[in-house]
């Protein structure tokens, strides 16, 4: 029988999706990549609202445990899961840094030249919840992050016109 990589939720009494990648810019990359590809599986299509925020939360977050969270020769885990109502999916970071835990700042100066301050500010607002807790198995922290799945639920997102809209392509 065949079993498949990316299960959807409820499927197989499976929903979740976990996996450890290398503390480099590569493995935040891929951790990126299949978060993306997993919510596809589910049925949440690359360009919907959820798969466009989740996927971009977890670089947020994948990011900073590469770049904040690192210890040689430790991994990162990345762990995407059906909350048990069913209306929200969460996705969580593990490092193993326990003595780094991340807040949100405020933003910074818009004329600065800062290339970096700015994630967890992203993080704070696309996500509908988002928090730091002890990582459950093994030394460190878990950053995560929950999104509702209804339909119409980020209402900050940017809604692309129809293809054709007058001002919406090239000139």
């Amino acid at each position: 029988m065949h079993t498949p990589l990316f299960p959807s939720p409820g499927s197989m009494g499976t929903s979740e999706f976990a996996m450890s990648f290398t503390s480099t810019p590569r493995g935040a990359r891929l951790a990126r990549l299949f978060v993306a590809h997993c919510l596809d599986t589910w049925g949440h299509p690359y360009d919907s609202e959820v798969n466009e925020t989740l996927t971009l939360i977890t670089a947020e977050l994948s990011a900073n445990a590469v770049r904040h969270g690192r210890v040689p020769g430790r991994d990162f885990h990345v762990r995407l899961a059906a909350e048990a109502d069913g209306g929200r999916l969460r996705v969580e970071v593990s490092d193993t840094r326990a003595e780094r835990r991340p807040a949100v700042t405020a933003p910074p100066d818009p004329g600065a030249e800062s290339e970096s301050g700015r994630g967890l500010l992203l993080v704070s607002v696309l996500a509908d919840d988002w928090g730091v807790t002890d990582r459950r198995h093994g030394p460190g922290k878990t950053v995560w992050a929950a999104v509702g799945t209804a339909p119409g639920s980020r209402p900050w997102a940017l809604h692309r016109a129809p293809a054709g809209t007058p001002g919406t392509g090239p000139t």
